[in-house]
């Protein structure tokens, strides 16, 4: 780590704009630049800091700059008091990377789940990026292949939800 200085907060109703850079910038690194990526982003961090989206975010510093973010939920999947926490993302800048902030991240939303009184703590990753399997193998987190990760979305999810019914 050096001499870096390393900050982790959670995210506020006033960090809208920060947390919008931060969700473009992982939408350009995925994707590169797209038409409607800085409203969505921010349309996007107005859920989450606001509450309309159901999870929270972590900020990660690296001297005075914001560099990563983690997001995530607790879920009661069963019928007891203890969740689990279920983290969606973590992205960290392509310069900061390398240096613990990742490691940090992941020990403060482990914290979290501990003092939420969570039983678990979830997450997922793209099986086809291995940059992010490595780092999660170091962290000796075990790799649950027994789920399979279900999906839909777009047109499929609204035709699926057009044919529910309340009877």
């Amino acid at each position: 780590m050096g001499n870096d200085t390393f900050q982790v907060r959670i995210a506020g109703h006033g960090d809208v704009d920060l947390v919008a850079g931060l969700l473009q910038a992982t939408d350009r690194h995925y994707w590169g630049v797209r038409d409607g990526a800085e409203t969505a982003a921010r349309r996007a961090a107005e859920a989450i800091l606001h509450g309309r989206s159901g999870c929270q975010m972590l900020i990660g510093w690296l001297d005075r700059a914001a560099v990563a973010y983690a997001t995530f939920a607790i879920l009661h999947p069963s019928l007891t008091e203890h969740g689990t926490l279920y983290m969606k993302d973590l992205f960290v800048l392509d310069g900061a990377r390398g240096r613990g902030l990742g490691a940090l991240m992941m020990r403060r939303v482990a914290g979290l789940a501990v003092e939420r009184g969570c039983a678990r703590f979830d997450w997922t990753t793209q099986a086809d990026n291995p940059g992010a399997l490595a780092f999660y193998d170091r962290l000796s987190a075990e790799r649950v292949t027994k789920n399979v990760y279900f999906r839909l979305a777009g047109t499929d999810l609204a035709r699926f939800a057009g044919g529910a019914t309340d009877g």
